[in-house]
């Protein structure tokens, strides 16, 4: 493990982070994170599986257990992410810098994959990543794009967004399907109003990023998907990742391309 991803995952846990984890970390494999009781997690294990797209899945914990051990033995998920996430009943509780206190038994991590991974790929062949250029949040949005069911989880699925040169859009498929655990090729290209997007400048998380001319916004699906189904199917309780704000594996990129 790189010194720099030491210090930065030293940082995140001792509640120093404040920034999103985007352009951070570089070459490492970042992760949006899910806890659930054990009585759901097959569940949504399933809702993984049948949605590959939008949540690609890395890792599944041991019930109880907060640490990855395929993807970083040393890590701690109960504070090793910059900021969390509490849903109950569909509804967002709270956010906080560590869940400590929440943390039970029965509770089974899983960590999906993140579009935050190729970004590095991207740049190395010449594609502009906008929120990284202005030091932003990538742009996410709930769309109309259907998810397969699995038991309670259900809903629509998010996608970020990142407009891209005309020019650059073939080579920003071709690089970006290298990686199926990183959200893989977009789900879509150009008008947003048709996934249900009416606005590009009011993202649902995230920020509004700059959009030039002679570009085309091209959409990628979103592990905040899960974030979206929490709502429309309500469990009784879901910890996440604030979008975001990552967890960063010991994981190298290159170890989940093609």
């Amino acid at each position: 493990m790189g010194e720099s991803l030491k210090s930065i995952r030293k940082s995140i846990r001792e509640n120093k982070w404040t920034t999103s984890t985007a352009g951070h970390a570089e070459g490492y494999v970042q992760t949006n994170l899910v806890i659930l009781k054990k009585e759901l997690a097959y569940d949504f294990l399933l809702f993984c599986q049948r949605n590959e797209k939008a949540c690609p899945l890395l890792e599944v914990t041991d019930t109880g257990s907060f640490v990855p051990v395929l993807s970083a033995p040393q890590a701690d998920l109960r504070t090793d992410v910059p900021k969390y996430r509490v849903y109950r009943y569909g509804k967002l509780v709270s956010e906080q810098e560590d869940i400590k206190d929440l943390w039970e038994e029965d509770f089974v991590a899983f960590l999906l994959g993140c579009s935050f991974t190729f970004e590095k790929a991207l740049l190395e062949y010449g594609v502009p990543v906008r929120h990284i250029e202005e030091k932003r949040n990538v742009p996410m949005y709930n769309s109309s794009l259907p998810l397969h069911e699995s038991g309670v989880f259900k809903g629509t699925m998010v996608v970020s967004m990142r407009p891209i040169p005309a020019k650059d859009i073939a080579k920003a498929v071709q690089v970006t399907a290298r990686s199926p655990k990183s959200h893989g090729a977009p789900v879509h290209i150009g008008n947003p109003e048709e996934i249900g997007i009416a606005n590009l400048a009011a993202p649902d998380f995230g920020d509004a990023v700059t959009v030039k001319e002679g570009e085309v916004p091209v959409f990628w699906a979103c592990g905040v998907t899960p974030q979206a189904a929490a709502v429309a199917s309500k469990p009784d309780l879901m910890i996440t990742h604030a979008p975001g704000h990552m967890f960063i594996t010991d994981l190298k990129d290159t170890d989940v391309s093609l």
